[in-house]
C-alpha cells in the first residue's frame, strides 16, 4: 500500500550501465568534483571532517619533520661506521630509537585518523545520496529512467563506499608526498647546490644537481605510466557496471527461486547468469591486460630505484664532495624526492580505479538532481487540490512510449464515499493510471482535481512490508501513537489474522514469514486501520479468492463505508459494490511519450 507521502516502486534494472567517454574525460573531473565536494560541505558531517583534516595535517607535517632528522642521521651514523668509531655508533643507535619511536606512534595515528576520515566521508556520502534518492517521488523516476537509475543500491552502498576508502587514502598520501618532497628539495639542493662537471675543459655548474634528476626520473616514469595506463579509467568504470549487473540478475534469482523451481527454469537462468559472468571477465580480463602493461614500468621503475639514487650521488662522493655518510643522507633524500614525485605512478591502478568510481557515484547523484526535467519536453498532466470533497477527471490523457492511455468518460465526478470501477483490457494502461493518480507519472494532458484536505490511500498490485514490529507495519507510514491501542488488534481480527495479535510489538521480517494471501490480508488490515477517505486500488480485487473477496467486501459495506474507492482492473463481477463503471482504452495513434533514450539524447 502507499499513501500520497510515500511511494516506492522496484528499479528498472534492464538498461546498460556503460559509461560514456564524456564522462570518463579529464574534462568532467573537476565539475565531478564541485559536485560531490557541495554535498560534502552541506552534510551534517563536515565540521568533523574539517576536524579530521586538520588533524590528519598536524600529524603528517610532524611525520615528514621526523623523517627529515632521519634522513640526518644518516650522516653521523654511517660516517661513525666508516670510521670505526664505537661509542659515536651506540649513540647514534639510541638517537634511531627514540626517531622511530615517534615516527611509531605518528604512523599509528595517522592510520587511526585515515580510516576515521572514510568513516566520517562515507557517512556524509551516503546520507547525501540517499537523501536526495528518497525525495518524494524522485526514486520512483529515476528507476524509469533507463540508465541513469541502473542499480542506485550498488551506488549507495558498494560505491559509496570504495570511493571514500580511495579517497581518503590517496589524499592523505598525496598530502605526505608533498610535504615531504618540500621538505626533501630543501636538503638535495643544499648537498648539490654547488655541483659542476669539467667536460673537455670546460666548467659547467649546475645548482641543485641533484634535484633535478630526481625530478627527471620521475617525470619520465609519469608520463611513461600514463601512457600505458590511460585505458586503466574506463576499464574499471566497465567493469564495476557489468558486476553490478551481475549481482542484480543473483538477487533477483534468489527473490523469486520458488517460481523459478515450480516451473523448473533453473536451467534457463543459469543461461543468464553465464552471459552476465561472462561480460564480467571480459571487463577483468581487459583490466588484467592494463595493469598487467603498467606492471611493466611500475616495476621496471621500482627495481631500478634502488640504485638510482646512488648513482645520482656518486659524482660527489667520488669527487670527495660527501663523505661516505653523506652519501647515505643523499641518497635517502633523493629516494623520498623521487618517490614524492612518483606518487602519481605508484597509485596510477588506484587512482583509475578512483576515477572510475567518483564517475559511477557522481553520475548517480546527477541522475537524481536531472530526473525531476527527465521528459521536459511533454506536456504534463496538471495536477491540482479543489475546494470540494470530490475527485475530477477532465479530459485525462496518459502519455507513455507504448502509446496514449485515455478514459472514454471525458469529464468524471467521483463524489465522496462513492465506489467506481474502472476497467480496461490487457494493454490499456490500467497500472499507468493507477500511478497517474497517485501523482508518479505526470506526462500527459488533461486535469486531475483532488478532494481538499481528504487523505487518500494506494494500493498496488504488489503490496510493501517494511521492517519493524507488525505494530510498526500496520501503522506505516504514520506513527503508532497516532492510533488508538486496541485499533490494531481489531483490524488483524477483521481479516482474518488474529493469530498475529500477540505478535504486534515483535520485531520481525514479515514479507518472509508470511503467506502471500496473509500480506494481502495485512494491507487491507492496515487499510482498515487508516480508514482513509479515499482508497485506489490497482486490480487486487481481480486477484482475490471467493472467500477473501466476501470479507474484505464486507469490511467497505460496513467498517469503510464513509471511503471512496476506485478499483482500476478488468472486467469485475461484483458490480453491486460499483455503482459507477468507467471505461480505459490505448490509443495507439494519439501522441506517444518519447522514449528515455531520446530525452537522454
Amino acid at each position: 500500500m502507499m499513501t500520497d507521502q510515500s511511494k516506492k516502486a522496484p528499479a528498472d534494472n534492464t538498461s546498460s550501465d556503460q559509461p560514456t567517454p564524456e564522462g570518463v574525460g579529464a574534462a568532467a573531473l573537476l565539475p565531478q568534483l564541485r559536485m560531490m565536494s557541495r554535498a560534502l560541505i552541506a552534510s551534517p558531517v563536515v565540521k568533523t571532517l574539517w576536524l579530521l583534516w586538520a588533524a590528519i595535517f598536524s600529524v603528517v607535517a610532524a611525520t615528514a619533520y621526523a623523517q627529515i632528522r632521519l634522513n640526518r642521521w644518516n650522516q653521523p651514523f654511517y660516517d661513525a661506521l666508516s670510521h670505526h668509531q664505537f661509542r659515536q655508533f651506540m649513540h647514534q643507535l639510541g638517537v634511531f630509537g627514540v626517531i622511530a619511536g615517534v615516527l611509531l606512534v605518528l604512523n599509528v595515528s595517522q592510520q587511526w585518523l585515515t580510516q576515521m576520515l572514510s568513516l566520517k566521508l562515507r557517512q556524509g556520502l551516503v546520507l547525501d545520496l540517499i537523501g536526495n534518492w528518497l525525495q518524494q517521488r524522485r526514486a520512483f523516476r529515476l528507476a524509469h529512467a533507463g540508465a541513469m537509475g541502473v542499480n542506485p543500491d550498488q551506488r549507495m552502498h558498494e560505491d559509496a563506499r570504495h570511493l571514500t576508502e580511495l579517497s581518503a587514502t590517496l589524499g592523505i598520501g598525496l598530502l605526505q608526498s608533498s610535504l615531504l618532497l618540500a621538505m626533501f628539495v630543501v636538503v638535495l639542493w643544499s648537498i648539490s647546490s654547488r655541483f659542476s662537471l669539467l667536460i673537455s675543459g670546460h666548467t659547467i655548474i649546475i645548482p641543485g644537481y641533484l634535484v633535478w634528476a630526481a625530478v627527471f626520473y620521475a617525470s619520465s616514469a609519469s608520463l611513461l605510466s600514463y601512457w600505458v595506463g590511460r585505458g586503466l579509467i574506463e576499464a574499471n568504470a566497465t567493469r564495476y557496471a557489468r558486476e553490478a549487473d551481475l549481482r542484480f540478475t543473483l538477487v533477483r534469482i534468489n527473490e523469486h527461486i520458488d517460481a523459478i523451481a515450480l516451473v523448473g527454469g533453473e536451467a534457463d537462468e543459469a543461461r543468464h547468469l553465464r552471459v552476465d559472468l561472462a561480460a564480467v571477465l571480459r571487463a577483468m580480463r581487459r583490466l588484467v591486460t592494463g595493469l598487467t602493461n603498467l606492471t611493466w614500468v611500475t616495476a621496471g621503475y621500482g627495481w631500478f630505484t634502488i640504485i638510482a639514487p646512488i648513482l645520482a650521488a656518486a659524482p660527489l662522493y667520488f669527487t670527495g664532495r660527501l663523505s661516505f655518510g653523506g652519501l647515505m643522507m643523499a641518497a635517502g633524500a633523493f629516494t623520498q624526492v623521487q618517490s614524492s614525485l612518483r606518487w602519481f605512478v605508484d597509485n596510477f591502478s588506484t587512482i583509475a580505479d578512483w576515477r572510475a568510481t567518483l564517475l559511477r557515484v557522481a553520475n548517480f547523484r546527477r541522475a537524481m538532481l536531472d530526473t525531476d526535467q527527465l521528459h521536459a519536453v511533454a506536456t504534463r498532466i496538471d495536477v491540482a487540490d479543489g475546494t470540494t470533497k470530490q475527485l475530477n477527471l477532465d479530459h485525462l490523457e496518459i502519455s507513455s512510449p507504448e502509446g496514449c492511455s485515455r478514459l472514454k468518460e471525458r469529464e468524471v465526478e467521483i463524489k465522496a464515499g462513492e465506489r467506481v470501477l474502472i476497467v480496461g483490457e490487457r494493454g490499456a494502461g490500467k497500472t499507468l493510471l493507477f500511478r497517474t493518480l497517485a501523482g508518479l507519472w505526470p506526462w500527459g494532458s488533461g486535469k486531475i482535481t483532488r478532494p481538499a484536505g481528504d487523505s487518500m490511500l494506494f494500493m498496488p498490485r504488489r503490496s510493501y512490508i517494511p521492517s519493524g514490529t507488525l505494530r510498526e507495519v500496520l501503522a506505516y507510514p504514520l506513527a503508532v501513537d497516532q492510533f488508538e491501542g486496541d485499533a490494531f488488534a481489531h483490524a488483524l481480527k477483521r481479516f482474518g489474522l488474529e493469530r498475529l495479535t500477540p505478535q504486534l510489538d515483535e520485531p520481525e521480517s514479515w514479507d518472509r514469514s508470511l503467506s502471500d494471501d496473509e500480506e494481502l490480508r495485512l494491507s487491507f488490515a492496515r487499510v482498515l486501520l487508516h480508514s482513509p477517505a479515499w482508497l485506489i486500488i490497482d486490480e487486487l480485487f481481480d486477484g482475490l479468492d471467493e472467500r477473501q473477496l466476501e470479507r474484505t467486501l464486507e469490511v467497505f459495506k460496513t467498517d469503510l463505508s464513509r471511503t471512496a474507492v476506485i478499483h482500476i482492473g478488468s472486467t469485475f463481477k461484483h458490480h453491486a459494490m460499483f455503482p459507477k463503471v468507467l471505461h480505459l482504452l490505448n490509443d495507439p495513434s494519439a501522441r506517444r511519450l518519447p522514449g528515455t533514450a531520446a530525452i537522454a539524447a
